[in-house]
């Protein structure tokens, strides 16, 4: 949903988040304004904000969803999020975990500088016009597969 309907949402009491989130945000009526519970459990005023571009980017979402014991961390749920998601995250290097791999460590992550070896054996480097020489690895039990 998008954030008006959000913010209608935090003023009836029901906290809200993005899906990817471990906290949440909600309204405090004695002070008129949006408290943000991070996935460490801070408690921030939204107008004491230290990454605005970040606050307003979120804002600016049309995936916001109640948070609850289920799909929220710091309320005793696991946050799941989407692949558009999980590339965002590998962009910023973080290796993203499917909750259906048995905690065997198993992720999937951005490897850069791919290459690889023609049937003739020269060494070819990737290149695509979207990517560049990147690709998502996936890091499993048996090794590391290209994929």
């Amino acid at each position: 949903m998008k954030f008006a309907e959000a913010l209608k949402n935090m003023k009836k009491g029901i906290p809200m988040k993005l899906p990817s989130w471990g906290g949440y945000w909600c309204w405090d009526d004695e002070t008129q304004t949006i408290i943000m519970y991070t996935k460490d459990n801070e408690r921030l005023d939204i107008r004491e904000t230290q990454r605005v571009e970040y606050t307003l980017l979120n804002v600016l979402s049309d995936e916001w969803i109640p948070a609850n014991s289920e799909n929220c961390s710091i309320l005793g749920g696991t946050p799941t999020f989407g692949f558009g998601d999980a590339i965002k995250y590998m962009k910023r290097g973080l290796k993203v975990k499917r909750q259906g791999w048995n905690g065997k460590n198993q992720h999937i992550e951005l490897a850069k500088n791919i290459s690889y070896v023609t049937p003739d054996g020269t060494v070819q480097n990737c290149d695509h016009e979207a990517i560049g020489n990147q690709a998502i690895a996936f890091v499993g039990t048996s090794g590391v597969q290209m994929g």
